[in-house]
């Protein structure tokens, strides 16, 4: 296992962070708009196709065993995007998807503390409660768009993200990128599987594929690309270098960009209380960064 040296961010670990936030958060409108031409866990299976392939033909296997590898592959290709992009296909809407799958955060802490031993500060829990405060506000105000099957579907996305997260935290030191990408191998055999079970077998499986327009094959290498190889490369290697509790937080900014980009795009309502719930998110996000500087400063 790693030695965490801090528990503070770097100003440059914090903008990287922040860039991944806003690639996942904007993905929402992605996946909405890309699953209006392929079936949920096809679209899945073509995400995790291309961030394994050619980059597989490149980058040696990670020093790591197959079943790490699998480990991670299922628990973020099946059982958080399979899942989410299930759930988004008419079950639930995408801005509150990407508010109910930060629910990856206690997760996340939670296994850290169970498996890892760590400690959870109180800054740290407050933080949390500060931004789930905001969180809880947006899953009050539910509409006619989201169901309750939709909402635990994400919820188990949640799940497995945070089952992901402390799989690879578990494989030490690593090149992350050739980790996700050779994590991908793993996650295509089940989502295809599933895919030719559910979702009308290799007959309409081809014809989604044939029949795609440009613009849903752009979101399914924006996925690969942008969400996988670099959003999931770049979010492992921080977890490899910080505790759970400091760095699980920052995708608490998803659902800003998401509820953002939703409304920007697909013209979700932005409603005051939105901006309300955003701001208690950020506040808790600002305490869980920036305390122990500020902690240092006042006792000066």
């Amino acid at each position: 296992m790693n030695s965490y040296k801090s528990n503070q961010l770097p100003l440059s670990h914090l903008l990287l962070a922040l860039a991944i936030m806003a690639v996942w958060g904007t993905n929402f409108v992605v996946i909405k708009v890309s699953l209006d031409a392929f079936p949920p866990f096809l679209f899945a299976a073509l995400r995790f196709t291309f961030a394994f392939l050619p980059l597989a033909f490149f980058i040696p296997r990670p020093k790591v065993s197959w079943g790490n590898l699998c480990a991670y592959g299922v628990a973020i290709g099946v059982g958080q995007f399979g899942i989410l992009f299930f759930a988004i296909d008419g079950r639930i809407s995408p801005g509150l998807a990407s508010l109910v799958v930060q629910t990856q955060v206690f997760f996340t802490i939670g296994l850290a503390m169970f498996f890892a031993k760590e400690r959870l500060r109180l800054y740290q829990a407050l933080a949390v409660l500060v931004s789930m405060t905001g969180l809880a506000i947006i899953g009050l105000h539910t509409d006619a768009d989201t169901t309750f099957i939709g909402m635990g579907l994400v919820v188990f996305a949640g799940l497995s993200w945070g089952i992901g997260n402390t799989v690879s935290r578990r494989a030490g030191s690593i090149n992350m990128l050739s980790y996700v990408v050779w994590a991908s191998a793993f996650s295509l055999p089940p989502l295809l599987l599933i895919s030719w079970i559910f979702e009308g077998g290799w007959e309409q499986m081809s014809a989604s594929i044939i029949s795609a327009p440009m613009g849903a094959w752009a979101g399914v290498f924006w996925q690969s690309w942008g969400n996988t190889v670099f959003g999931y490369a770049a979010w492992a290697w921080l977890l490899s270098k910080h505790p759970a509790a400091v760095v699980a937080p920052a995708p608490l900014l998803v659902p800003i960009f998401g509820m953002g980009a939703s409304a920007y795009f697909l013209s979700e309502p932005l409603p005051l209380w939105k901006i309300l719930a955003a701001s208690l998110v950020i506040a808790g996000l600002v305490v869980n960064l920036f305390w122990p500087s500020l902690e240092k400063y006042f006792r000066k």
